[in-house]
């Protein structure tokens, strides 16, 4: 009898207890949202130690791949960012591994980065890149004859340590 009333005073309990603190899963029912784990801070891999030698290093990965490395080097291109920079790259990832015309076609891109310069009026953590670039392919000729193209994007870096900087936001404008 001893036995039966310990187990039900324990049931009580923690029936009582269940009331207080709501399970994830109850308080999803309630708030049509359920509560992730709080997100770890990104680190990247590589830091530099300037803002501009992060971008350079990083639009000069950008611009030069070929089908068969795009996908990985994009994969890269993430672990050595971290913000809106890594969720791009990230993207860009999937995107070109999934890609059937562009492995079909055999395209390639090379360039090299023309200047890196901080934005005017946007504070110290934000540069315009300018890059010269060639698309070309192997297996069509859709990029027979194409020039050399200008190419401007945007770039933030963050600074993850003192002297270990990373690009955190990368912006191409056309």
């Amino acid at each position: 009898m001893l036995l039966l009333l310990c187990a039900l005073g324990s049931v009580g309990c923690a029936g009582h207890a269940a009331h207080h603190a709501p399970s994830p899963v109850a308080e999803a029912d309630a708030t049509h949202e359920y509560p992730s784990p709080a997100a770890k801070p990104q680190t990247a891999a590589h830091p530099t130690p300037t803002g501009a030698q992060a971008i350079r290093a990083f639009a000069t990965a950008y611009i030069n791949w070929n089908a068969q490395t795009v996908s990985a080097d994009m994969r890269t291109l993430a672990a050595r960012s971290v913000g809106q920079a890594r969720a791009a790259m990230t993207l860009a990832a999937a995107q070109t591994a999934a890609d059937y015309e562009l492995q079909r076609g055999g395209i390639s891109n090379r360039g090299m980065v023309e200047a890196v310069a901080p934005l005017a009026g946007r504070g110290r953590n934000q540069y315009v890149v300018v890059t010269l670039e060639s698309t070309a392919a192997t297996n069509t000729t859709a990029y027979q004859g194409l020039r050399p193209a200008w190419h401007l994007a945007l770039a933030t870096v963050t600074a993850e340590r003192p002297g270990e900087w990373v690009v955190s936001g990368w912006q191409p404008e056309n």
